[in-house]
């Protein structure tokens, strides 16, 4: 049986794998900041970005918007305190659960997170029109199979690993 991992040598210098690790880092980080960048042009941060669309999909409240942003919850507090006083969102109660609060989005909202959208799409076109043409749907169903299969969940890990920097 063939290996088609290069053999350790001691030599560190011998591994000539890409360090996948470090791709995904990089071109994460680089991106949250030019996506970072654009938002702050009309006031917004990708995380208030982010409470807004989910919100909007459907009565949702504060709790499984963090879970679907994957924002903890003094984060997403002030998060929606921000929206709150920019007057994009409110907390109101549930219509189904009277004892929950939802995110409600206001109709100001309503066209900042159009407006946000719109940043979004043309920062990700950028990126990935950064590829030759051909490249483009190998590397976004890569990362798709990625996202939903092998990482799609972090393992618990006795030294922990820190997290990448967040919007």
């Amino acid at each position: 049986m063939t290996s088609l991992a290069p053999a350790y040598t001691g030599d560190i210098a011998a591994c000539t794998a890409p360090d996948l690790s470090f791709l995904l880092d990089h071109t994460s980080h680089v991106l949250r900041t030019r996506m970072a960048a654009a938002l702050a042009e009309v006031g917004m941060t990708a995380r208030m970005h982010c409470v807004l669309v989910k919100a909007l999909e459907g009565e949702r409240t504060q709790i499984q918007i963090a879970e679907l942003g994957d924002m903890d919850k003094t984060t997403m507090v002030v998060t929606v305190d921000a929206l709150e006083k920019a007057g994009l969102a409110e907390r109101r109660p549930s219509a189904t659960d009277r004892r929950a609060r939802v995110i409600a989005v206001t109709p100001a909202g309503a066209e900042m997170a159009r407006r946000s959208q719109a940043i979004v799409d043309r920062v990700h076109a950028e990126a990935i029109g950064a590829l030759p043409e051909a490249l483009r749907p190998a590397l976004l169903e890569a990362l798709t199979l990625l996202a939903r299969g092998h990482l799609a969940a972090p393992v618990e890990s006795p030294a922990g690993a820190r997290r990448a920097r967040q919007g």
